[in-house]
């Protein structure tokens, strides 16, 4: 079992910054595969970018060279570093991390980009 525990969405302006932090625990040396879906009222959730054990990435077409995504192994914690906010990007961003063929889920966490 892998425990996920999100952090760091907010309100913000467009053009701005946040964070997002996702803390795992448990399992955690089975952890292949993490990353982040979003998700808009109405909408399916989509893939916004994964990270695997070796740190290789990939992402969403929409967010590529504003968004990073990293993984701090040591920590078991991983990171989505958002910039050039939209308001497009408003949604609640879910983390993920695959163990074998399961895959594990945070409880979300909310991202506003409105003035």
């Amino acid at each position: 079992q892998v425990q996920l525990v999100e952090s760091g969405g907010g309100l913000v302006q467009p053009g701005g910054s946040l964070r997002l932090s996702c803390a795992a625990s448990g399992r955690v040396f089975s952890i292949t595969v993490m990353g982040w879906y979003r998700q808009i009222p109405g909408k399916q959730r989509e893939l916004v970018a994964h990270i695997d054990k070796s740190g290789n990435t990939a992402y969403k077409d929409s967010v590529k060279g504003r968004f990073t995504i990293s993984r701090d192994n040591a920590k078991s914690t991983m990171y989505l570093e958002m910039n050039s906010l939209k308001p497009e990007d408003t949604a609640v961003y879910y983390c993920f991390a695959n163990v074998g063929p399961s895959s594990y889920w945070g409880q979300g966490t909310q991202v506003t980009v409105s003035s």
